[in-house]
């Protein structure tokens, strides 16, 4: 048997290892730990599991038992944005950060064990978006993905696609898809045939305040009742919703700030 990302279930069991290159854990890190469990918890269901405290408090989101993301405390004396930023599997974290290096990105934490989950880096690219990479130990990462709830893709916005997605393929094995010639500035990550990731370039459209970034995307049943869940509980949105390939999508953020996608899927 598969899971919705194409990765083994042993006899139907739990999740095997994600396949190196997949975006395989969600971690946002805020300042108020409590009031944000209670935000997701009203928003998507999950319930909550101490995680390990390496390098600071951290719970564990779970959905009907299974791990789907994690949520820790931002360090008070360090200024960083409160953001959902991804994990890409490897199957060596310190080999993956040395490859970051060498392709000019750069590592800003790590490589380190969080606790027996997981040996982890936090690093930026090229153009300065803050991605994760996820050395499985007793956690495999996110269990359960295409329910409500759940995770559901991971999008790069940035200056320039073609660029930045070379950095990706080149760290971690990715091929390239690229849009029409005469179609937006687009490129899709594929692993095994498969799309895992999407990287947009917007140009001079970026907004200063942000700057490349990406953007996890959650499966919902319902973009408008989701969008008043985010409303009534403190979030705001972001921009309208729209209807694309995959399905409808509304951008919106969280009461602290962090920005991610509802994704109601056209299924």
């Amino acid at each position: 048997m598969t899971d919705a990302r194409g990765n083994a279930r042993p006899n139907g069991g739990a999740p095997a290892r994600h396949t190196p290159g997949t975006p395989c854990w969600a971690s946002l890190m805020v300042h108020g730990l409590d009031a944000t469990e209670e935000f997701y918890r009203e928003l998507f269901g999950w319930e909550f599991r101490p995680g390990p405290r390496q390098p600071g408090p951290y719970v564990r989101a779970l959905l009907d038992g299974r791990e789907v993301a994690g949520i820790g405390v931002l360090p008070p004396d360090r200024d960083l944005p409160v953001a959902w930023t991804p994990y890409f599997a490897s199957d060596d974290a310190d080999l993956t950060a040395d490859v970051v290096r060498s392709c000019g990105g750069t590592v800003g934490v790590g490589p380190l064990d969080a606790a027996d989950a997981a040996r982890l880096v936090i690093g930026s690219d090229p153009s300065g978006a803050v991605f994760g990479v996820w050395q499985a130990g007793a956690s495999p990462g996110t269990a359960v993905t295409g329910v409500p709830g759940a995770p559901a893709w991971n999008e790069l916005t940035t200056f320039e696609a073609a660029g930045v997605a070379k950095f990706y393929t080149t760290v971690f094995g990715h091929d390239e898809e690229a849009a029409a010639p005469a179609g937006p500035d687009r490129v899709t990550l594929r692993l095994n045939g498969r799309p895992v990731a999407g990287v947009h370039g917007v140009g001079g459209a970026l907004l200063r305040d942000r700057g490349p970034h990406w953007t996890t995307y959650f499966t919902v049943s319902d973009t408008g009742d989701a969008v008043g869940r985010v409303l009534r509980l403190g979030g705001r949105v972001l921009a309208p919703s729209r209807d694309k390939s995959h399905g409808r999508v509304t951008l919106v953020a969280d009461p602290e700030g962090a920005r991610l996608a509802l994704l109601q899927d056209p299924r």
